[in-house]
Parts: structure tokens; sequence; C-alpha cells
């Protein structure tokens, strides 16, 4: 094997640079809303009422044709690091929690099936959640004293 440096590959090979590595939460679920928005129109499998599973069955779980096969199904997020389309490792990829989960893909939300577009819209909007909800209960303690001082 003969060792030679980039430019003398670059002479007789033709070098493209590959996908950058996904090394960031934000960057891992900005790509699994890319590729469910690239079939928008599709109906996907939602899982099964999450909240209802045992927590030894939760991790398990998986439906084919959904949301977490769509980004299974995909080399980049595979090359990235998931493991399969069960949603414990998809909590663990994505560095999501079960309440995220829900949010996403749960029957009990969206009914037995969610187009791509909806769903990669839900996870494209997971950041914005997590700021919203413990907002929305700060003006909740901080609202009703003064709605009942206005009131009573």
């Amino acid at each position: 094997m003969q060792h030679r440096d980039i430019d003398q590959v670059r002479s007789f090979a033709d070098i493209q640079p590959g996908p950058l590595p996904l090394t960031t939460r934000r960057e891992r679920l900005e790509r699994w809303a890319e590729v469910l928005d690239q079939t928008s129109n599709r109906r996907l499998n939602t899982l099964g009422e999450i909240e209802h599973a045992s927590p030894a069955e939760r991790p398990l779980m998986r439906a084919a044709n959904s949301p977490l096969t769509v980004a299974f199904d995909d080399p980049v997020l595979q090359a990235a690091g998931l493991r399969s389309d069960r949603l414990g490792d998809a909590l663990t990829f994505f560095d999501i929690s079960e309440d995220d989960a829900h949010y996403i893909m749960c029957s009990c939300l969206h009914g037995q099936t969610t187009s791509a577009r909806a769903a990669a819209a839900r996870v494209r909007n997971l950041d914005r959640l997590h700021w919203l909800l413990p907002a929305t209960a700060l003006l909740g303690i901080i609202g009703t004293p003064l709605l009942l001082t206005f009131l009573g």
C-alpha cells in the first residue's frame, strides 16, 4: 500500500466530502425532520398509547411504517448511531424524553396514523416546548393571584 497526501490523491481520484457528522441533539432532530419532510404526504403509523405501556415495554415499542421507521431507514442517521426503530433507541439517540415521543407519535394524540409532514413539524417544535411549558406554569403562578385580586 502506498501512502499519499490528499493533493496527490486528488490528481487521480474524485474526492467528495461526506456528510457532516450529526453531533448535537438539534442536528439529529433536524435530520429526522428533514427525512420526514422528504415524504411529507406519506401516512405513518403512530405508536400505540405509549403512556399505558409498562416501563419495561416502552423501550421495545415500535410500529412498522412509523416516524421511527423513517428515521431508521435513513443511512445518515444510522451512520450517526441510530440502532433501530424501537422507542428506547430513539429516546437515547435523539436525546428526547418519553413525553417528547408521546407528543411526536402517540396514537392517543394523533390517531392510528399521522402525516410525515405533521410529525416533522412536531419534531421541530420540541425545543420550543421545553421553554413554553415552564413559561406557561410561571404565568399561571403569577397570573392567578393577580386575577383573583382584580375579581375579588
